[in-house]
């Protein structure tokens, strides 16, 4: 059924008293909040003025407005425009002193909250980033005293994580070392999420929706995302009608080689989210949110060997993202994190080997306007004439993708890298697929490997930020070339066998390195070990039976392909 009106959405059934007497503010209070548990905070804020309009004398709905409107962990202080954070430190600060002055029939627990989050906006702008940073960790300090006086309520637990996630957002842990970073309160928050979890189940009580979603963002980076697998279990359905609810637990689920439950997953969020498009339109931040639902669903997708949806998800982000609903000069992260998304069905092209579809593909009418998607399509446009044997195109595609590199500046952002860094490996994937095809295969693997290494040193997103890991195409060629050794080493790592790769860089159980793999060990023979091939035969074929595709190495790149015995 359509959404026509603000009341008709089903958020679940957690709930926050507050001292308001109309049930009908109530309701509202408690859909904005869920919103915001859900990271829809401008849907949180129309459901918070709403309420306010019907009770002006709540100090919580005021407080509910400046909360919502504030930062938060994918949109913190740093990523506000100058304009964007003046209107938002002047609207915030404006309705934190209404709930101030309005706090004289508040209870405890609500004057202090109110109190604290004036510790997270204490002015209007201009405010430099180094005070941005006091007042994040000012809040962080005041939720924690709020957490000691009120130890066993589970939104105060879930506003303290927020709290101490959004002081380090996106950097809650060293990937490379496997521990959290110096400065962050990782472990505090991922101890507050897990007792809030133990302490629900203990009560008989619902699980907080903040909670399990918050403790997967905590979880996500680290050594052992499979920590979270039961809080993503759990996640999908407490919050019917928000979108970003139903995905989070496709974070968990990818990381672990769940990438049939990362799908399902993604489709309930994309279906949630074609009705929320149709009831508030393009023309918000949730729409980097929803990119991002359709984003997983092409990665979960790519990783099972799914051409068709992984493209169709590919083609419903651009056609959310036309000029008008990109251009949006006073919002430049929101601006440059859609455009980003726009340049995503390049990699579902390549990944899929549809080398005439790339060649033939239109590139982006305003290049300033979508300046990574240009870079993209000129990567991928080279790939596909190397891959076609048509050098002297492949060549002037190579010599567009470097000028094209001229219009991105060094602070554009790329799902939390510089977007130079992230086109770097396309640089080498590109370099290496143009002197493979031309027989310079030493040559090639130099590239590739190279490619290899900044993908891994690349800063964590979910999905990774180059979406088709070099190591596929690194290993195809070697196998072509009858480097099988090195090539079983290249899809061990892939797959999370070894200790060599990052946790959140593997992807274990992926059809493409489990069919790498098998490969090698087919070759190995005698000299390999049988239970070891039976039990990655078994793999492989349980994962060729999701695909729609014929998987026969692990890149289309490859030319030369074997059959291998079932």
């Amino acid at each position: 059924m359509a959404k026509n009106a603000i009341l008709d959405f089903d958020l679940g059934s957690w709930v926050f008293p507050v001292s308001t007497a109309s049930k009908e503010a109530q309701h509202l209070f408690d859909l904005g909040l869920n919103w915001c548990f859900g990271f829809n905070q401008d849907e949180g804020l129309a459901c918070f003025k709403a309420a306010a309009a019907l009770d002006p004398q709540c100090a919580m709905l005021h407080w509910g407005i400046a909360y919502a409107s504030g930062p938060f962990y994918n949109m913190p202080w740093c990523d506000f425009g100058e304009i964007e954070a003046s209107e938002c430190t002047a609207f915030c600060r404006g309705h934190i002193d209404k709930a101030l002055a309005l706090s004289g029939t508040a209870t405890a627990l609500e004057i202090a909250l109110i109190d604290a989050l004036a510790q997270r906006i204490q002015k209007p702008h201009p405010v430099s980033r180094e005070e941005f940073d006091r007042w994040d960790d000012a809040y962080a300090d005041a939720m924690r005293k709020i957490n000691e006086e009120f130890p066993d309520n589970l939104d105060v637990m879930a506003f303290f994580a927020e709290a101490m996630m959004t002081r380090t957002p996106w950097h809650l842990w060293d990937v490379e070392k496997g521990c959290p970073t110096p400065d962050a309160d990782t472990i505090e928050a991922i101890t507050v999420c897990e007792r809030a979890i133990t302490l629900a189940d203990q009560l008989g009580a619902p699980q907080h929706p903040a909670i399990l979603h918050l403790h997967i963002h905590l979880l996500e980076m680290s050594p052992e995302p499979e920590r979270a697998m039961t809080s993503a279990d759990r996640l999908g359905g407490l919050c019917p009608d928000a979108g970003h609810i139903h995905h989070m637990p496709g974070h968990i689920y990818v990381l672990c080689g769940e990438y049939e439950k990362a799908r399902i997953a993604s489709e309930h969020a994309i279906s949630v989210d074609r009705e929320y498009l149709a009831y508030a339109g393009p023309y918000n931040y949730y729409t980097t949110s929803r990119c991002h639902d359709l984003h997983l669903m092409m990665h979960a997708c790519m990783m099972l060997g799914q051409f068709g949806p992984a493209l169709a998800a590919a083609e419903e982000i651009c056609e959310n993202l036309t000029e008008d609903v990109i251009d949006l000069k006073d919002k430049p992260f929101i601006r440059y994190t859609m455009e980003g998304y726009f340049s995503m069905k390049v990699h579902a092209w390549v990944r899929f080997g549809k080398w005439r579809r790339i060649v033939q593909a239109h590139m982006p009418e305003n290049p300033d306007l979508y300046c990574v998607s240009t870079s993209m399509h000129h990567y991928a446009k080279g790939v596909a004439h190397a891959a076609l044997k048509d050098f002297d195109q492949a060549e002037e595609q190579k010599t567009r993708f470097y000028e094209s590199l001229k219009r991105i500046t060094p602070d554009r952002r790329f799902f939390n890298n510089p977007a130079l860094q992230t086109l770097g490996v396309g640089e080498k994937m590109l370099l290496g697929e143009l002197e493979y095809h031309r027989g310079n295969h030493e040559s090639a693997f130099d590239h590739l490997r190279e490619a290899v290494k900044r993908s891994d040193s690349l800063h964590y997103s979910e999905p990774w930020p180059w979406m088709h890991p070099p190591r596929h195409a690194l290993g195809a060629l070697l196998m072509e070339q009858g480097q099988h050794e090195e090539a079983e080493t290249i899809y061990r790592e892939d797959l999370g066998l070894t200790n060599s790769v990052v946790r959140c860089a593997q992807h274990p159980n992926n059809v493409w390195a489990l069919h790498g793999l098998v490969e090698c060990l087919t070759i190995r023979g005698e000299r390999g070990e049988k239970e070891e091939l039976a039990k990655f035969k078994t793999l492989l074929n349980s994962a060729i039976a999701k695909a729609d595709v014929a998987v026969m190495s692990s890149c289309c790149c490859r030319e030369q392909v074997r059959d291998l015995p079932g």
